[in-house]
């Protein structure tokens, strides 16, 4: 079927343009695979983020394996240990989990937010990781969750993916966490086709994530860490190249990805206050339908949207408005995964538990697509849909 507005409008923002400089460079250079340009966009990511380092990787799934592999290499998890996470979420947030021989702690989240809430912290016991979700550009109480973990001496990671630019008491998410993971695949709000990042502050983990990247080397690591691996498992200038020192991956990115999103950075805050500005026109309309749940922006300072997210009071008037959309040509999806303990590799695994709030949005939810090239038909469509 052909949407007169589809999920993804177009690969990535100025897409013509960046193609055609795409072109020229693929043409003009020497080396395509991990190197320089790799390099020179996770510095000026980290910039913008505020971050004191970041990785690049091949997907924003593989950002989330390479954190926990990271904190499994460095002890500071082990086998069988606790990781508690946000229901509503994604596929890949949660089989590394159990891939890697952790348990897996699914934790409600609030309808009104998307997300997990500091009170839902209080009686969570023996977890060793709280991996929270920033869905959809929404987030939860993070400087109150990141209080509670340091308190229980609990490690915060944060999947980014959905909320780039999103910033709470101005601070940015993304920047709560001990890690965070971000994802570049086409329709988020950069692109580098394939690829994802993950930032952090800790230079230990900072050197472990680019071992874990890299089949286990030594190659992109600090001249420091080399001699330190080199005296403490005795190899030389000829074998350290070809030493695996941690369990790892081959999860590199290319010079292709990193020079588009290079281009996608210089457009970044564009194209965020673009999505900022679409949400709020059509959001004005849906606020006003007493057969929507309205959403708490709390202390959210900046509002970054992946997409627009639609939740009905009860699953009669979603299956009606649904059909709406359908019949007015606008792609639609479920909420990013639903409640993933009902997806079937999770329930053929584990229990099911009761997690009233997700199941409420599992049924009644929906979203569609946002995008900062969107025309103003598009959005006068979007907006008396809701009336």
């Amino acid at each position: 079927m052909n949407f007169k507005i589809p999920l993804m409008q177009s690969t990535f923002f100025d897409e013509i343009s960046i193609k055609q400089k795409l072109s020229k460079f693929i043409i003009s250079s020497k080396k395509l695979s991990m190197g320089n340009y790799c390099e020179k966009f996770e510095n000026l990511f980290s910039k913008f983020n505020k971050s004191k380092y970041a990785v690049f990787f091949n997907s924003g799934s593989s950002s989330n394996l390479a954190m926990l592999q990271t904190l499994l290499n460095l002890r500071k998890i082990k086998t069988g240990d606790k990781i508690a996470f946000s229901s509503l979420t994604w596929a890949t947030n949660v089989m590394p989990i159990i891939q890697l021989g952790l348990k897996p702690v699914p934790l409600d989240i609030n309808k009104n937010t998307l997300n997990i809430q500091s009170k839902d912290l209080r009686n969570l016991k023996e977890c060793k990781v709280l991996f929270v979700t920033n869905a959809l550009g929404f987030c939860g109480d993070l400087p109150d969750i990141k209080k509670i973990c340091n308190k229980k001496k609990i490690i915060l990671l944060e999947d980014n993916a959905e909320a780039l630019g999103t910033k709470i008491n101005k601070k940015l998410t993304g920047s709560f966490g001990e890690m965070s993971s971000f994802s570049f695949f086409v329709a988020h709000h950069m692109s580098t086709l394939e690829g994802g990042m993950v930032v952090t502050n800790n230079f230990k983990y900072y050197e472990m994530l680019k071992m874990v990247r890299s089949n286990g080397w030594d190659r992109q690591l600090s001249l420091k860490s080399k001699n330190e691996l080199k005296k403490k498992y005795k190899t030389d200038n000829f074998y350290s190249k070809y030493t695996f020192y941690n369990l790892a991956y081959n999860l590199r990115p290319t010079e292709i990805n990193a020079f588009i999103g290079l281009q996608q950075l210089k457009k970044l805050n564009k194209n965020l206050k673009l999505r900022k500005k679409i949400f709020y026109k059509i959001y004005e309309i849906y606020k006003k339908n007493n057969n929507l749940v309205n959403f708490d922006f709390h202390d959210i300072s900046f509002f970054s949207p992946f997409a627009f997210p639609v939740i009905c009071k009860n699953s009669n008037y979603r299956n009606k408005l649904l059909s709406k959309f359908h019949k007015s040509g606008v792609e639609c999806r479920p909420m990013i995964a639903g409640n993933i303990t009902l997806q079937p590799f999770y329930k053929n695994v584990y229990k099911k538990i009761i997690l009233k709030n997700c199941e409420f949005v599992h049924k009644n939810g929906f979203y569609f697509g946002i995008h900062p090239e969107m025309t103003n038909t598009q959005i006068k469509i979007l907006r008396k849909l809701f009336l």
